[in-house]
């Protein structure tokens, strides 16, 4: 079973390699990150990271942040990115991420969270629709990406 733990700054240099190793035009709408980039931001920070480790390594991450800077809209969370190592999929580490950020979500006070997806990626829509997430909204091809438009998907559910 994977330990998942909030990030600490000494876990920047796993995160950005993790980052680099999992990218994929399947997920991602930003462009491929490059060896020296910097993994955490001045609005992402390590608190907004839980990572988890199994056998050892850091193989997993889940950032956690607002969908807006809106005082009316401070009661949502949402889920600003989750990566799994190739080598650790299937072991249930995805799954213990988004339950971790749903608690903290909650112990925030949350009463919604959501998320973002690409319409093809349909092995993390099925992970989110078993936690509870529904689809809420679809932006038809608001993407391009490796030569295709894609559809980004809203995502969300309740946390009360």
């Amino acid at each position: 079973m994977p330990h998942i733990r909030v990030a600490r700054p000494t876990d920047e240099g796993d995160l950005a390699r993790l980052d680099r190793e999992t990218w994929s035009p399947a997920h991602a709408v930003t462009p491929q990150p490059r060896p020296h980039d910097t993994f955490f931001t001045e609005s992402a920070g390590p608190g907004a990271h839980h990572v988890a480790e199994h056998n050892g390594r850091l193989v997993g991450y889940v950032r956690l942040g607002h969908p807006t800077e809106l005082a009316s809209n401070a009661h949502v969370r949402q889920i600003r990115g989750l990566a799994v190592a190739t080598e650790a999929r299937g072991l249930g580490i995805g799954r213990a991420l988004l339950r971790a950020a749903m608690a903290e979500a909650r112990n925030h006070g949350a009463r919604r969270i959501t998320l973002r997806v690409l319409g093809h990626n349909t092995t993390a829509r099925r992970l989110y629709e078993s936690e509870g997430f529904v689809v809420e909204g679809i932006q038809p091809g608001e993407f391009f990406v490796a030569g295709d438009y894609v559809d980004d998907v809203l995502m969300g559910r309740p946390l009360i």
